[in-house]
């Protein structure tokens, strides 16, 4: 009879032969800052963005999955656009035996330098399926483009 006893307790840890290899220049400040602020103690992460343009609106769609709407904080000054927010850790996730999180939690911060031509009273905001959607409409009276004639 052969009798097989693991002596090891083996750990599943997800392995990536590109986590150590960014494939862009902006995923290597990302990783640089946010190891950087784990280490240190702190927390936070950078969500994914896209934005959008089109004839008479911009949109800033922001990633921030399992974030409840009301920790979102969105503030526009001067111009910059700033959405901040924290996306908490349950109680719970800390009483189970996790063998690998690749969720980010803590806190983020994004700025925004918007064009002149906006219309900053209408600008809406909109939390779904882990999307967080802003509108930002464009005022027609303030046309960034202009010509102008040489005398």
């Amino acid at each position: 009879m052969l009798n097989l006893k693991p002596n090891k307790i083996m750990s599943i840890i997800r392995y990536n032969a590109n986590d150590f290899v960014p494939a862009t220049f902006s995923s290597l400040i990302d990783k640089y800052f946010n190891e950087s602020l784990v280490k240190s103690g702190g927390s936070s992460f950078v969500p994914k963005v896209d934005v959008i343009e089109n004839d008479n609106q911009y949109e800033i769609h922001v990633a921030v999955p399992g974030v409840n709407k009301d920790d979102f904080k969105i503030d526009l000054h001067d111009n910059y656009l700033t959405i901040s927010g924290e996306r908490k850790i349950s109680e719970e996730k800390k009483e189970k035996n996790f063998r690998s999180i690749e969720t980010q939690y803590g806190s983020f911060t994004r700025s925004f330098s918007l064009p002149e031509n906006v219309a900053a009273e209408k600008i809406d905001a909109k939390y779904n399926n882990g999307i967080l959607e802003l509108t930002i409409p464009k005022d027609e009276k303030k046309q960034l483009k202009k010509s102008i004639k040489v005398n």
